[in-house]
């Protein structure tokens, strides 16, 4: 969704110093989720048009936790978020969910990964999409949206106290599918007891 906005704020040439500027650009723009059955994904549309791949080039990378750090869009995605999340059974990932969106989730897990395997993942990903892009330049990139994430005022990156920690690193995809979906079954098992 933050990926979205800033896609959104790029295009409009809106000026994040003015808040008035942003507020009125956040009343304008609308986010939603279609699911794709040829990818089997959710896939994010920005005012109605499917923005999926544009939201996951470089240009939106170096930009999205500058516009995250904004009071008013973080306020605005946060209610967003948690009216999708009203009718329980969502599964979401972001750098605040556990802590400032969903702090009484049923089930929170904190994933981690070493940078340069972030980094390699990252690659992969854009290089699928037609863009080379340097691992170099891409753990720069990272770094400083971890950085920018983690020392923000309102809603920082951090594990809620209550976060299973799952350092995915060594561990394929379909490893960390079966321990999460492991996870929730024994959440469900517990709250079925109840």
């Amino acid at each position: 969704m933050y990926r979205a906005v800033t896609l959104y704020f790029i295009q409009e040439g809106i000026d994040r110093d003015q808040p008035e500027s942003v507020t009125q650009a956040l009343s304008r723009l609308h986010i939603s989720f279609r699911y794709n059955p040829q990818t089997h994904q959710s896939e994010t549309c920005l005012n109605g048009h499917n923005v999926e791949k544009e939201i996951r080039k470089m240009y939106v990378s170096e930009q999205v936790s500058e516009v995250s750090k904004i009071p008013a869009v973080r306020r605005a995605l946060v209610a967003q978020q948690q009216a999708l999340g009203q009718g329980k059974g969502v599964v979401m990932d972001g750098r605040d969910i556990g802590t400032q969106v969903f702090p009484q989730a049923e089930l929170k897990i904190f994933m981690q990964a070493d940078i340069e395997v972030r980094a390699k993942r990252r690659q992969a990903e854009l290089f699928q999409k037609g863009e080379t892009i340097s691992l170099e330049e891409i753990m720069e990139n990272l770094k400083a949206r971890d950085r920018i994430d983690t020392t923000r005022t309102e809603g920082p990156l951090r594990a809620a106290d209550d976060a299973i920690p799952l350092d995915s690193s060594q561990i394929s995809i379909e490893q960390q599918t079966q321990y999460v979906l492991q996870l929730a079954q024994v959440k469900i098992e517990q709250l079925n007891r109840c």
